[in-house]
């Protein structure tokens, strides 16, 4: 056999070796597998990108909290509607039990209006929702409840 063939035969073997088990430490102070580097302009590329998603991220977050809100105000507005048609069934002061059914930071746009005549009485909430994104506003949500009369 030829000196090319032994070298070669050789190098066949030795790139079939994974690089850590190898030896082959070139680009790597510790000893691990060869890793190619990385130019200095290349590592702030990553972080420009986080920082260009990160509004992004921000406005999702925000929309999320604020259908939640959504949904809160309106869980509220049934309480209080309910709360309210109770007090009225039974001649009290249903705007103000109303009110107190809900938390107090929304119970101060909430507005109570009361229909009906005869053996029931219905209270209708209307609850304004806050708005947390700037330049969104939402409909008041309403609920109704009918409640019998006590006599």
């Amino acid at each position: 056999m030829s000196l090319f063939h032994h070298a070669h035969e050789y190098r066949y073997r030795a790139s079939r070796v994974p690089a850590d088990r190898r030896g082959d430490t070139r680009g790597d102070t510790r000893g691990g597998p060869r890793r190619e580097r990385r130019h200095g302009r290349d590592l702030g590329q990553v972080a420009i990108e986080y920082l260009g998603f990160i509004p992004i991220l921000l406005l999702v977050a925000m929309a999320g909290v604020q259908i939640g809100l959504v949904a809160y105000t309106g869980q509220q507005a049934g309480t209080a509607a309910r709360t309210a048609a109770r007090s009225a069934s039974l001649n009290g002061d249903y705007t103000a039990d109303g009110r107190r059914a809900m938390s107090d930071w929304l119970a101060d746009g909430a507005g109570f209006s009361r229909s009906g005549g005869g053996d029931t009485v219905t209270v209708t909430a209307t609850v304004d929702v806050p708005s947390i994104i700037p330049g969104w506003h939402f409909d008041p949500v309403s609920s109704t409840a009918t409640m019998p009369v006590d006599h």
